[in-house]
């Protein structure tokens, strides 16, 4: 073999200029094999039993796909996402999905959870506190980014039992969205049922008042002009009935400075100031751009008349109006189905998700070995320490061994 022609790749050039052979970190390891040996088997031996003393944890996962976004019209018969984060106090600023996820971790599932399955117990927990901890650390809700389903995991060492837990958080909240839309649309259905009972009696004032007047004073007719404004007037009031209707359900979980209740209030002003125009115009002027003439320019009885029949024909709309809203009230409130759907019911795994024994021995041998191989290398760096160093390093070790005792003795004199 001709010189040169295969150069030596094992040796390397430190910082000092000196030459170190590969050969030796084989020496080392060579050297120390017998420790390394017997400490990856140890870490071997340890790592299976510690594994094999851990309990098996199953893993079982429901899914439920939550309804659509949000929405915040009270006249869409309430009972809506929208409503149920003002009754459960969840801001409404993200989707559905996080709302429904907010509420899967509340207090109020939570405790349902615990105590029908006696968790306290289970996971021995002394505190409720400790008991919320330990559930959380066990149950796991997440929200798919991309399809919106909601995920519920629950790990436990029964699979039953991990199954059952994961169905009834399901349940619970489809329970606990039912009685949140049994509340809104309940709300809504006492607040129209006491109007409509206002506008029921003042329905029938003015049917009786309407009567009395025609009695008294014969048929009285009015003209076309005057009948259109009375028919524009009634569907003007019938509107601003309406409106303060749905004012008043804001205001029973809003605030005044809710942008939608700001909305409504100069919607109601608005419809007031047309109505004002109608009923009122000062005399000797008329509005340009009226079609109707005003109600003040009408003869003296029949002026009253009109007013009498305006007043009838705004308390007859408006009543059909709340009638409408107190039946579609008492179904939204009667219906028993929650908006939830239930993609995938909990089943009992039949193999453990936890722990990964292998991957643990694994991992563990393979430190072990690492940290006996350091050790090695540091071993044969303090062996090769010139013996002057290793003089100063045995001095170091004497005063730091004699430091204390010399210190308290010194106290003592």
């Amino acid at each position: 073999m001709e010189h040169g022609k295969y150069p030596n790749t094992s040796v390397h050039v430190n910082e000092t200029g000196e030459e170190i052979n590969l050969l030796d970190y084989l020496l080392v390891l060579a050297r120390n094999k017998r420790m390394i040996l017997v400490t990856c088997i140890t870490a071997f031996l340890l790592s299976c039993g510690v594994s094999l003393l851990l309990p098996n944890i199953f893993t079982a996962t429901a899914r439920i796909l939550p309804p659509p976004g949000p929405t915040s019209n009270i006249s869409s018969l309430l009972g809506n996402v929208g409503d149920l984060a003002a009754l459960a106090g969840i801001s409404t600023g993200g989707s559905s999905g996080d709302l429904y996820v907010g509420m899967l971790q509340s207090r109020t599932v939570s405790d349902a959870i615990i105590d029908r399955f006696d968790l306290m117990k289970v996971y021995d927990e002394d505190y409720r506190e400790k008991a919320y901890q330990a559930l959380a650390d066990h149950v796991t809700v997440s929200l798919g980014k991309e399809d919106g389903i909601i995920a519920i995991s629950v790990d436990d060492e029964d699979p039953r039992r991990a199954a059952a837990i994961a169905n009834r958080y399901v349940k619970e909240i489809m329970d606990l969205n039912v009685r949140l839309n049994l509340s809104s649309s309940g709300r809504e259905r006492v607040f129209l049922g006491n109007r409509l009972a206002l506008v029921k009696g003042d329905l029938a004032n003015a049917e009786d008042a309407m009567k009395d007047f025609q009695e008294k004073n014969k048929a009285i007719r009015i003209d076309d002009q005057a009948a259109a404004i009375i028919d524009a007037i009634s569907q003007l009031k019938a509107q601003l009935a309406s409106k303060e209707v749905e004012l008043g359900v804001h205001l029973s979980y809003q605030t005044e400075k809710n942008y939608e209740v700001k909305a409504l209030r100069e919607g109601i002003a608005q419809i007031r100031g047309q109505i004002r125009k109608l009923e009122q115009t000062p005399t000797g002027k008329k509005y340009s751009d009226d079609i109707f003439v005003p109600t003040s320019e009408v003869p003296e009885l029949g002026v009253q008349y009109a007013r009498l029949l305006r007043n009838f024909k705004i308390q007859e709309t408006l009543f059909e109006m709340l009638t409408k809203q107190y039946e579609a009230a008492k179904i939204s409130e009667a219906r028993d189905t929650s908006t939830l759907q239930v993609l995938d019911e909990a089943v009992a795994p039949d193999r453990k998700s936890r722990p990964k024994r292998g991957l643990i021995v694994l991992l563990a041998t393979a430190a072990a070995g690492f940290l006996a191989v350091l050790a090695a290398f540091l071993r044969e760096y303090f062996a090769r320490i010139p013996e002057q160093d290793q003089e100063r390093i045995r001095e170091l070790k004497n005063h730091l061994r004699l430091g204390r005792p010399k210190l308290f003795s010194s106290f003592r004199k």
